[in-house]
């Protein structure tokens, strides 16, 4: 296995020199007293690469090939820590400059593997994908702009802090033939090979472009007879004067904590968790896309844990940042790779490397270093400005270039701080477009799962109307309740108002996510509006503990005048009928005697009906409430007080199917020797859901409930039933069991109907069973579909 691993980690070597010659190199600043520290630079880089593949290969990454190596993002961040650093110690003193500087680094390492241990601990990996990705690829494009520019200065040998957009910059660019060709070819070399490699697409051309470049080089120079240290000083060749004999350990010795500048350190602290802020969100999107390319179940959780090993270890040992390297990795495994034996003999070359030192380093064309930070600062832009120009938003895509542009012409930080800002800009207007407004209609649309008598039914789908239902949705905040005000505002004011005046607003909250103090406070300036137009404010769909709850109890929304609060919008729904019944028969004991009404759910005794009863005449809510009476529910009275229905259960089953057809009493008179009276107390269970069925009843007084349980508890549901309506009729008829659970939710009166007597019935009096059956199917059809969209309406 050792030998077939050899191809992999050859290409490994080959990937980690040309990385850490290129971005080793350009670690530090190659400005003041940092310009000859490239070779300690590319130290630290394997060193840190190292760590991290020793961490992956002894059990740490869940890839038997994972190849580590240090982050090559952080160095934009790395350079305003250096100059940070420097302009506040000043250039007197370098060994603390230095010093305060490598310190800063390892800092950077051990913050960054604090936090990748405690994600990965906590499991809480995937917390770092609700990050707005759009801001993760401008900061991806703010460092392929600036390795762009980096490009430009390695190749033409230059301090970063000359480069600047001026007459000046534009002149040595451009008018100086020499400095033309120093950054032009290696530009053009980065450009040719992503045209080949968009045309050819093996995994080796990268590598062995690489490799192709200095010997192309080299014949070169020999053939024309060049002299090497005359390329040196002219920028063709690294020139690393006394550095290339250093060992390998060097930046160890300039580890003196007692010249480190606290002072200098603690002012970074901005930058680094900039850095820290950077450097967190690579791993979470690049472990679970590797696992997906090389079809490899990993544990993102762990790979976090590893990189919070590799890091902190790396930070311990005076060096950088690094991760889990996609790209190498996918290489690595695509030529043989794929163990750990292969990822161990990766790092005991690497580590080979690490102490052959940077001598080498003053033989390797600077053209090669240029192409190669060219072409990854061209993918980088690219990733960013063409690769998501169709994917994203057009908010999205200003945001992108928006931090791009504050990253180049100012700072990393700003920029990063810019995105975040511009990003919540973008969220509150967007958002703030969207109708939290789901659904809006009257109550006679979406009547409660209540069985009532029909006379009732058609009393309650004529004065709903008086209810106005709004459904809201998402997050409410200062930037989405306006619209909802503004709304409420129309509903009670105008033309609207006019043609279809309120009586109770119930607003459904039950997929609301969340209130914030503004939208709290907008229900206070609705409750107030809809209080001076006597409108009473239902809310439903949450609990009072609840965050939503909270919210609006801590305005005192809650509990005031006038504003009630259910669970479930059925139970708001449920009151609301109750309410216009009740309504409705206070009026009548003016006028006639009638008995009381009891009715379901919860029972408001000291509720103010005064502007629902009042006097009808004055108010258009109230006539309409009276129309609707004198047309539907007076007709049912009436009719239990006329000279042909003077006895039970011939008056209840007349209230049940008075809409379905004539209850010929005549007829119907021998059906009593059939059905049993039967008097039950609050809270006696009728039977259970799965009991075999017994037979059917008819509610004479009282209320049952019906609860129906569903495999997934959050579809269980209740419904109701009330004096002159049937319970348990379907599964009588079909002799099949019980569908739901039926209690008495108060003392009741009940006729039952067992099956032998239907039998009984159907032999004995088969014209009379015939319509019997026939109007109990015609109600229980009746009955179903009001449950079934009640059902609905909870969705």
């Amino acid at each position: 296995m050792a030998v077939k691993a050899v191809p992999a980690v050859m290409l490994g070597c080959l990937l980690n020199i040309l990385d850490g010659v290129s971005y080793g190199m350009i670690i530090f600043p190659a400005t003041g007293v940092f310009e000859n520290l490239g070779p300690m630079g590319v130290s630290m880089f394997f060193v840190s690469a190292v760590v991290a593949q020793l961490v992956y290969t002894f059990g740490g990454s869940g890839f038997g090939g994972a190849n580590g190596s240090m982050m090559i993002e952080v160095v934009p961040f790395f350079h305003i820590l250096a100059n940070s650093i420097a302009n506040q110690i000043g250039e007197d003193d370098p060994k603390a400059i230095i010093a305060t500087t490598l310190v800063a680094y390892a800092l950077s390492s051990i913050l960054t593997g604090l936090t990748f241990f405690f994600l990965g601990a906590l499991k809480l990996g995937v917390v770092v994908g609700f990050f707005p990705r759009h801001i993760l690829v401008g900061c991806i494009g703010g460092v392929g702009a600036f390795l762009i520019k980096t490009g430009l200065t390695v190749s033409m040998r230059i301090p970063d802090d000359d480069f600047d957009l001026s007459w000046d910059t534009f002149r040595l660019m451009f008018l100086d033939r020499h400095n033309l060709l120093l950054w032009t070819l290696p530009l053009a070399l980065a450009i040719l090979l992503r045209v080949i490699t968009h045309r050819y697409h093996h995994q080796l051309i990268f590598p062995a472009y690489f490799i192709f470049i200095p010997l192309v080089f080299y014949i070169v120079v020999f053939a024309a007879g060049l002299d090497l240290e005359g390329l040196r000083k002219t920028g063709w060749i690294f020139e690393m004067g006394a550095s290339a004999h250093e060992p390998w350990y060097t930046f160890w010795t300039y580890f003196d904590f007692s010249v480190v500048k606290y002072s200098a350190l603690w002012s970074t602290l901005p930058t680094q968790f900039a850095l820290l802020f950077f450097n967190i969100l690579h791993p979470p999107l690049n472990v679970p896309a590797l696992a997906v390319s090389l079809n490899n179940d990993v544990d993102t959780n762990k790979e976090l844990v590893a990189h919070g090993y590799s890091n902190l270890l790396s930070g311990l040992v005076g060096s950088v940042p690094n991760y889990l390297v996609y790209v190498n990795t996918l290489l690595f495994y695509r030529v043989g790779g794929d163990n750990r034996i292969a990822g161990f003999l990766l790092a005991v070359a690497t580590a080979a490397l690490l102490i052959v030192g940077t001598g080498p380093i003053a033989f390797i064309p600077v053209l090669v270093v240029g192409a190669l930070i060219y072409v990854l600062g061209i993918d980088l832009v690219k990733e960013a400005l063409w690769d998501n120009r169709h994917r994203v938003t057009w908010s999205e895509y200003i945001t992108i270039v928006s931090i791009m542009i504050f990253m180049t012409v100012w700072d990393f930080v700003i920029g990063v701080l810019f995105g975040i800002i511009v990003c919540c800009f973008f969220f509150v207007v967007q958002n703030s477009q969207l109708r939290s407004i789901r659904a809006m209609y009257t109550g006679d649309l979406a009547v409660s799962a209540v069985r009532r008598p029909s006379m009732q039914r058609a009393y309650i789908r004529e004065v709903s109307k008086q209810t106005t239902i709004l459904r809201l949705q998402g997050f409410l905040f200062f930037g989405t309740i306006a619209y909802v005000e503004e709304t409420i505002r129309n509903l009670l004011e105008g033309p609207y108002w006019l043609h279809q005046p309120i009586q109770f607003l119930v607003l459904d909250l039950s997929l609301v996510a969340g209130v914030d103090m503004s939208s709290a406070e907008a229900f206070v300036r609705i409750q107030r509006l809809l209080a001076a137009k006597r409108v009473t404010l239902v809310f439903c769909g949450f609990h009072v503990d609840s965050p939503i709850g909270k919210a609006l109890r801590s305005v005192e929304v809650l509990g005031a005048r006038g504003v009630e609060l259910f669970a479930t919008f059925n139970d708001a729904m449920e009151w609301t009928e109750n309410a216009y019944l009740r309504a409705w028969f206070r009026s009548q004991k003016m006028e006639t005697s009638t008995t009381s009404m009891m009715v379901p759910g919860r029972q408001d005794a000291d509720i103010e009906y005064s502007h629902l009863v009042g006097s009808f005449v004055r108010s258009p809510r109230r006539s309409h409430l009276r129309d609707a009476g004198d047309r539907t529910i007076a007709t049912e009275i009436f009719s239990e007080t006329g000279p042909d229905v003077k006895s039970e259960p011939l008056n209840t089953l007349s209230k049940a199917f008075s809409s379905y057809g004539n209850v010929d009493p005549v007829l119907f008179m021998p059906i009593s020797k059939y059905m049993q009276r039967i008097s039950i107390p609050a809270g006696h269970v009728l039977w259970k859901q799965g009991d075999p069925s017994t037979g059917l009843y008819v509610i004479e007084s009282g209320v049952l409930r019906a609860m129906y349980e569903f495999e997934s508890p959050t579809q269980c549901f209740e419904e109701s039933m009330v004096a002159g309506t049937l319970a348990g009729e379907m599964s009588a008829l079909s002799d099949s069991p019980r569908n739901a659970t039926v209690i008495a939710e108060q003392p009741s009166v009940l006729w039952k109907f067992s099956n032998d007597n239907i039998q009984r019935l159907q032999m004995e009096e088969p014209e009379l069973a015939r319509i019997f059956i026939q109007l109990v199917l015609k109600a229980a059809k009746m009955d179903y579909d009001i449950l079934l969209s009640a059902i609905a309406s909870r969705q």
